[in-house]
């Protein structure tokens, strides 16, 4: 059983960096062809895709969001972070980290697996 578990400051004030940690239990996050993704919903939207890190350290991001985030790894603690830059009171939001055998992850697929979430409201 593959268990994640975000964690992270639950306030941010605007223009500064975000940073968010996944703690992976029950597989490793450099097993063969899993994507390790972030995604985050904010109040009456859909689920919005950050990004990705797959299995062999290659990154993938949203365009969207202008090259402010950043995902790496540290394989010896099991656990990838998001790193996002300059953010706004758009980026409140709650934020889950995922594994998934897609790079992009846009709804919870019965086999993907997911972190409860973490909420991240930015205010001054």
């Amino acid at each position: 059983q593959v268990q994640l578990q975000e964690s992270g400051p639950g306030l941010v004030k605007p223009s500064q960096t975000l940073s968010l940690t996944c703690s992976v239990s029950g597989d490793s996050i450099t097993s063969n062809g899993d994507y390790w993704s972030w995604v985050r919903q904010s109040p009456g939207k859909r689920l919005e895709w950050i990004g990705a890190i797959a299995w062999m350290g290659s990154t993938y991001y949203t365009p969207s969001l202008h090259g402010r985030a950043k995902i790496s790894r540290d394989t010896s603690k099991n656990q990838f972070t998001l790193q996002l830059d300059s953010v706004t009171p758009d980026d409140t939001a709650m934020y889950y980290c995922a594994r998934s055998k897609a790079a992009v992850v846009v709804t919870k697929r019965p086999d993907d697996d997911w972190g409860r979430g973490t909420q991240v409201t930015v205010s001054s």
